[in-house]
């Protein structure tokens, strides 16, 4: 007789054990292929996120490489004497932030004024009788090439109230004030002010001119208490780099002023080493002159992203495990109950070949409805299940960020430090999509299930002999 046809004629006559082994391989199905679903899109959840966010690179001047190489000296009380050609420069950054494969570059110049009659220092609390004033009575002016990219705008701790503030296009001597500072000299966009350059060495130095290109109003209050001039965040100026390097101890070049890092956003943490060497092609010492990656911010995207695939990797495999187990408990307890039908059937002639292919297709024919059936069900799951996983995972990276800045030492004006935050709001929910690969890979894995827990408990059975079949007890 036909063995498809036996096959048939079993499952129709015990319909509760077919129903049963369709309901076991529909929980395994479903469970399999929305762990297959859950990777996929994470990994296209993380593809985006490093096309979106990219990877950040540093350039710096390492000191003691310079020295090292005999182009600097220590200079005792004055500190190092490095020579002007051997200083990083606005003027290389710019070139290196040509290349291709930046999406986008900055750079701070750093530098300091002393008040004018033009622009006088902002104090919320006048000093006491008798206070030295002089050490930190100036401003801290910080060059930058875009403003809003710097990580109190980005953070949204600080916002332009009025006028353009600072752009890559901003040329000459630009200023964009606090708006305490502002209100107190009565300052307004398009006013000219004066400040002097403040070198640290005690010299007294002529007023340089500067516009007001801009007003900013930062989160961070001013103290209660009597504090430096310096310390407070209301005389905190922000300058375009041409300005800040008219009043840098270090004076410009041709190749613009003197900058202490410049950091370059790349499409992706692999582009580093074109850009190495584009900047070895630039004259660009690595040793001198190294280039690290700081791909924090792609991690803060991409780390719940990965734990959620590697959660639903575990699942898949967890489950299939599992239900080899349980199949192949079920598929012997049947055997077992069938012994004198295999028995007689072996001993009319019939091969034990198609014995095994008659048991495999009666499981892989519940295999195959309960796939269908998993398919829809699969990707509702696959959908609320991943998004409930990532937005958990996001919840904890969160809390875990938070207790990392906790924990952060004060800068040196007493406020909490910048944290550079990710460019894009963090994911939360992935978008899963049903493909035909999907589909394949879960009949491949219940099929290949119903096929493992026929197969080896069936050829225990059947490598008996008839006789020792019909007489063995259980």
């Amino acid at each position: 007789m036909n063995l498809f046809k036996r096959a048939w004629w079993r499952l129709t006559a015990t319909p509760g054990k077919a129903l049963m082994l369709t309901g076991l391989f529909f929980v395994i199905c479903a469970l399999v292929l929305s762990g297959f679903l859950i990777r996929s899109a994470a990994d296209r959840a993380a593809t985006e996120a490093k096309r979106t966010v990219g990877a950040v690179a540093t350039l710096s001047l390492d000191i003691n490489a310079l020295m090292a190489s005999g182009k600097a000296e220590n200079g005792g009380a004055s500190g190092v004497r490095i020579d002007d050609s051997d200083r990083l420069r606005s003027g290389q950054a710019d070139r290196l932030g040509a290349s291709p494969v930046v999406t986008g570059f900055s750079y701070k110049v750093e530098a300091a004024g002393q008040p004018t009659d033009r622009l006088k220092l902002y104090r919320a609390v006048p000093p006491p009788p008798a206070t030295d004033t002089e050490s930190g009575d100036f401003f801290k002016v910080e060059g930058v090439r875009d403003l809003l990219a710097t990580p109190a705008f980005r953070n949204g701790t600080s916002k332009i109230v009025a006028g353009k503030g600072i752009g890559p296009e901003t040329r000459g001597g630009v200023l964009v004030l606090e708006k305490r500072l502002a209100e107190a000299n009565k300052l307004k966009v398009g006013d000219k002010v004066t400040v002097r350059p403040f070198l640290g060495d005690g010299s007294t130095q002529p007023p340089k001119e500067f516009t007001v290109g801009g007003v900013y109003a930062s989160a961070t209050a001013s103290s209660s208490q009597y504090v430096p001039a310096l310390a407070d965040p209301a005389n905190l100026v922000y300058a375009s780099p041409d300005a800040a390097g008219s009043l840098s101890a270090v004076a410009p070049t041709g190749e613009g002023p003197d900058i202490q890092e410049a950091t370059f956003t790349l499409r992706g943490p692999d582009d580093l080493p074109k850009l190495r060497a584009e900047a070895k092609a630039l004259g660009l010492d690595p040793e001198i002159y190294p280039l690290a990656v700081n791909d924090k911010q792609y991690q803060q995207l991409v780390g719940p992203i990965a734990r959620t695939a590697g959660f639903a990797t575990l699942t898949v495999w967890l489950v299939s495990l599992a239900g080899l187990a349980v199949v192949s408990l079920v598929v012997a307890g049947s055997l077992r109950e069938r012994r004198q039908e295999l028995g007689i059937l072996l001993a009319m002639g019939e091969r034990k070949p198609r014995l095994l292919g008659q048991h495999l297709v009666e499981i892989a024919a519940c295999a195959l409805i309960a796939i269908g059936l998993a398919v829809p069900a699969s990707q509702a799951l696959a959908g609320t299940a991943g998004s409930v996983l990532l937005a958990g995972e996001v919840s904890e990276a969160a809390k875990d960020a938070d207790a990392g800045k906790r924990n952060d030492y004060a800068n040196s004006m007493g406020a909490a430090p910048e944290e550079e935050q990710p460019a894009a709001e963090p994911l939360d929910e992935l978008d899963v999509r049903l493909t035909a690969g999907d589909i394949g890979q879960v009949g491949a894995a219940g099929l290949g299930i119903a096929a493992a827990a026929t197969l080896v408990p069936g050829y225990r059975v059947l490598r008996l002999k008839p006789r020792q079949i019909l007489t063995k007890g259980d």
